[in-house]
């Protein structure tokens, strides 16, 4: 059985769909892609977090007894970073969502003044010098905080391409179609 030919309007209007189609998915890819490139810059920073985090409970275990009067510091440091911690873990799971990324600033704000209170501590008290894993965990604290920085750059720079991306005409129009929302920023 031969197929019926096509009129020159129905072969116009098959090519605009299949460009359409082929748009729709070369669109929903790029999303992906960008997507994607969150979630992989959020490995940088859960990496920085890790390493300065490690550093984090032997500071405070060496500093119990020579910061015996500093006690409520000490606590109020472990205790933003245990917040911290529970909001890099949201962010862990959905790195896009703008929510999690502003609950983990706060956390992190949170810690750093904590981090500071202590750290001034330690830059007053010279007489802490003595004890010998001082040095290196609070090396790696800064080393920490540095590379933390470079990842949240390398975050917000994702972040912004894929904010970017949707918010652009036409792919805007597919934002709502297929669930992408605005990523946060760090």
């Amino acid at each position: 059985m031969a197929l019926p030919a096509l009129s020159s309007g129905e072969l116009v209007a098959l090519a605009a769909v299949a460009v359409a189609g082929f748009w729709v998915l070369g669109a929903y890819n790029r999303l992906v892609e960008l997507r994607n490139a969150i979630k992989d810059a959020w490995t940088r920073v859960d990496d920085a977090l890790r390493q300065r985090g490690g550093a984090l409970e032997p500071l405070v275990a060496a500093l119990r007894e020579p910061l015996a009067a500093e006690q409520r510091a000490l606590d109020a440091l472990l205790a933003a970073q245990h917040q911290a911690a529970r909001a890099a873990g949201a962010m862990a799971a959905r790195p896009v969502d703008a929510g999690h990324a502003a609950a983990w600033v706060a956390a992190e704000t949170a810690l750093a003044a904590a981090a500071s209170r202590v750290f001034a501590l330690l830059d007053h008290q010279g007489d802490l010098r003595h004890i010998e894993q001082l040095p290196g965990l609070v090396a790696t604290w800064r080393d920490g905080d540095a590379r933390l920085a470079f990842a949240r750059q390398l975050f917000n720079d994702a972040s912004a391409r894929y904010n970017e991306a949707i918010a652009l005409f036409p792919t805007s129009l597919l934002v709502r179609l297929f669930g992408f929302a605005p990523a946060g920023r760090l």
